[in-house]
């Protein structure tokens, strides 16, 4: 499965906790993330994650194409309810997800049972949706 992370600045460190913590989870499917939020991952969790962009340059647009391409099977992007800082890019991925019904998580509670979930096989129907679907590609 490919999974793409995004998160508001003040969740980046609860993003890196919640990837430390499902690290095992996570390892076994490609990932990819916004430029500061993959790297901060990746230093914490030793975790492979495909960067793009960083959200000012466009990172969260490329996120969307992918899942508008149907390359993306879930999305955890951490919202911070008490900004305002992303919430074009938000409504824009939000959208995106209820169009193409990519499973999608704002807060650490729903993206632990889309883990769980994952980890379960609960969303295996994601590869009738696409089959054949290649990881991202550097």
């Amino acid at each position: 499965m490919n999974i793409a992370l995004l998160c508001h600045d003040h969740k980046k460190e609860l993003m890196e906790q919640f990837c430390l913590a499902y690290s095992g989870i996570l390892a076994k499917h490609h990932i990819c993330a916004t430029d500061s939020t993959g790297r901060l991952v990746s230093e914490a969790t030793g975790l492979s994650i495909t960067l793009y962009l960083s959200h000012e340059h466009g990172g969260s647009q490329q996120i969307g194409a992918r899942i508008a391409y149907n390359e993306i099977d879930m999305v955890l992007f951490f919202t911070d309810p008490q900004t305002h800082e992303l919430d074009e890019d938000l409504d824009y991925i939000t959208r995106l997800c209820d169009q193409y019904n990519i499973p999608f998580a704002t807060n650490v509670a729903t993206a632990e049972m889309l883990i769980m979930g994952l980890a379960r096989g609960d969303l295996d129907w994601r590869n009738i949706v696409k089959p054949g679907s290649a990881p991202f590609l550097p």
